[in-house]
């Protein structure tokens, strides 16, 4: 069995954000998507953002793209 490390464990919790960031904008934009719902998506990619440091360059992008995507977002909510 094959062990997941603990950095291999945070990059993909920071894939999953980044995956969710255009779902969450489409899901905001047809009105599919409830606020609070959208809200609750967006601390879960907030948190894997705090915790994507010290995962290389991979997670140096991977980290920029949420926390930019998040920032739209964050306009979508507040507006």
């Amino acid at each position: 069995m094959t062990q997941i490390t603990d950095t291999q464990r945070s990059l993909n919790r920071l894939r999953a954000a980044a995956g969710l960031i255009p779902i969450i904008e489409a899901g905001l934009g047809d009105g599919k998507l409830a606020n609070e719902r959208a809200a609750l998506m967006c601390e879960f990619c907030a948190w894997a953002a705090a915790h994507g440091e010290d995962l290389g360059q991979e997670g140096e992008k991977l980290t920029s793209s949420v926390q930019n995507g998040l920032g739209r977002l964050q306009e979508k909510l507040d507006g």
